[in-house]
């Protein structure tokens, strides 16, 4: 198995400085560890190198200065704004569960109460009573 060249040769343009490279790179093995395609076939088995190897041939998007500034900070709110969701949610159900166990405590009082109801206006009566039902 071959090692990636050191240095790494890169284009100034794109990637200024050793630091970027390794920024860039680590984020592209963490994708790619995380599942996601890589973009050139590679001969490499590691997915840090196939990172570096990508960075190096300029085929990943990445912003840098104060683009990336914004992009991150959005990306933080769209974060925090799933997460509200989410717990909005989470929220909802269990009000739900207690509003439905009051209810179900108040549809089973209603309910014997409707069969007591029932009861008395079908039972034969032999001329006796019956004590009433508590």
């Amino acid at each position: 198995m071959d090692i990636i060249s050191l240095p790494v040769k890169t284009e100034k343009k794109n990637i200024d400085s050793r630091f970027r490279l390794v920024a860039i790179a680590s984020q592209r093995a963490k994708d790619l560890s995380l599942g996601a395609k890589p973009k050139l076939p590679s001969k490499y088995k590691k997915v840090a190198s196939q990172g570096i190897l990508e960075a190096v041939e300029n085929v990943l998007e990445f912003l840098t200065g104060e683009e990336a500034r914004t992009a991150l900070e959005e990306a933080k709110k769209l974060d925090m704004r799933r997460l509200l969701e989410t717990k909005k949610r989470e929220a909802r159900v269990e009000e739900l569960t207690e509003l439905e166990r009051d209810l179900k405590v108040y549809l089973h009082e209603k309910e014997e109460k409707s069969k007591e109801g029932l009861e008395e206006l079908f039972v034969e009566k032999n001329g006796e009573e019956e004590p009433p039902k508590e």
